[in-house]
């Protein structure tokens, strides 16, 4: 049997939410926004009217505004985008259990063997969407994940698109080989180098080309472009396995020495050992993302000998990846630590040195800190060092973070 999937994807998420509890705005361009003071300053989504003066997400407010100079720029209020994400997906399990939710306002749904075609399902689904909930969504009905996902993203607002095995040619292949999911700007380029421009091009392309060229994320690339991604839809109650637990921060200034590195990273080194101890993992390899104020960004990583849920180490390893791959050409922006490859029976190595010894003594002051800060809140206790730079040290990346699901990944 032919399966049916369907991918929904709430149109102007958070920026259809608020014009819904703001009827004064309706009418008016509105862009949901980050705080320019706090450096947050760029546009997460924006309504149909706003899009019509070329306003694109991740732009800064300040030159959205001069664009648009009578944009209302609100700031995010992530409670009610909850509940009005967990509001569709209670509209969602009226139709099927396999529920894969891909951010707050986007899931794929699997219909398949219901009785009904897949069309009839998702134009239902829209109409119920618009009369009960008030916001608009556009919808993908294929064959597979990948080109139901191309689906809801080629019409919209407030419309249903049907990619077939029959027609998927037509609709697909010509379109850029950027609007595949997960093909980023690195790997748009590099194919562009190769002249392929289009996912027709890159269907067509010699697997073992790509294969040579981007290792084995080649293998995924031809098989998303000829619709043979045969990735299943996860059931509503199935808990995704975490790949990585991490933050990042955008700084209030910029960084402009070490000092300011070391205060943000440990921020987010202790935030993430935290996340760590919380859900009961360690991890083997450390992560860095690093953007400057041209907005030129990187990510390294390194292994570690032992699995590790302790802040010094993180911190220790951000430092020494930071400083071999940033040459100072311009201040720092922003900065993102994660911890990822979870060893599940985290076994310690034994030596002669008394590492394990202290690495137990230290985990285990690391986990009073965080009773002590559950009870009295994140800033009760804090290290003498990061008092220097409080402008910096001052965020709270562990009770401030949002998760998101996120499933495979072409960078």
């Amino acid at each position: 049997m032919e399966r049916t999937i369907l991918h929904v994807d709430c149109n102007k998420f958070y920026a259809s939410v608020e014009c819904l509890y703001r009827p004064e705005i309706r009418n008016k361009p509105v862009a949901v926004g980050g705080s320019t003071e706090s450096r947050h300053g760029i546009i997460l989504t924006k309504n149909e009217i706003a899009s019509k003066y070329g306003l694109t997400v991740g732009e800064p407010l300040w030159k959205a505004r001069q664009k648009c100079p009578d944009l209302i720029i609100v700031p995010p209020n992530y409670p009610l985008y909850l509940r009005f994400s967990r509001l569709c997906r209670s509209v969602y399990e009226d139709y099927t259990d396999l529920i894969e939710p891909f951010g707050l306002d986007e899931s794929w749904l699997d219909v398949t063997g219901t009785g009904r075609s897949g069309k009839e399902i998702a134009e239902e689904i829209r109409n119920r969407i618009k009369t009960e909930l008030g916001i608009t969504v556009s919808i993908g009905v294929s064959f597979n994940k990948i080109f139901a996902k191309l689906g809801s993203d080629y019409k919209k607002p407030d419309a249903v698109t049907v990619i077939s095995k029959e027609n998927f040619k037509n609709i697909v292949w010509p379109l850029p080989a950027s609007d595949l999911l997960f093909v980023g700007r690195s790997t748009t380029k590099k194919l562009a180098y190769y002249g392929i421009n289009t996912i027709g091009e890159l269907a067509n392309a010699d697997i073992n080309f790509l294969n040579r060229i981007f290792g084995k994320n080649g293998e995924t690339l031809y098989t998303f472009a000829n619709g043979l991604d045969r990735s299943r839809v996860r059931h509503k109650d199935e808990i995704e396995d975490v790949k990585s637990v991490g933050n990042s921060t955008t700084t209030p200034r910029d960084l402009v020495d070490e000092g300011d590195i070391k205060t943000v990273f440990r921020v987010l080194s202790e935030s993430v050992s935290t996340r760590l101890r919380e859900q009961g993992l360690k991890g083997r390899c450390i992560s860095i993302s690093v953007r400057d104020t041209e907005l030129v960004s990187f990510t390294r990583q390194k292994a570690l000998p032992a699995c590790t849920d302790i802040s010094s180490e993180i911190l220790k390893t951000a430092m020494e990846l930071f400083n071999a791959n940033y040459g100072w050409k311009n201040p720092v922006r922003s900065l993102g630590v994660s911890v990822s490859d979870f060893d599940s029976e985290m076994c310690e190595q034994f030596d002669f040195s008394k590492t394990v010894e202290n690495r137990e003594k230290q985990e285990k002051i690391e986990t009073t800190v965080d009773a002590l800060k559950r009870r009295f809140g994140n800033y009760c206790i804090q290290r003498a060092s990061q008092l220097k730079r409080r402008d910096l040290s001052g965020v709270n990346p562990h009770d401030e973070h949002i998760i998101h699901p996120v499933g495979y990944r072409v960078s």
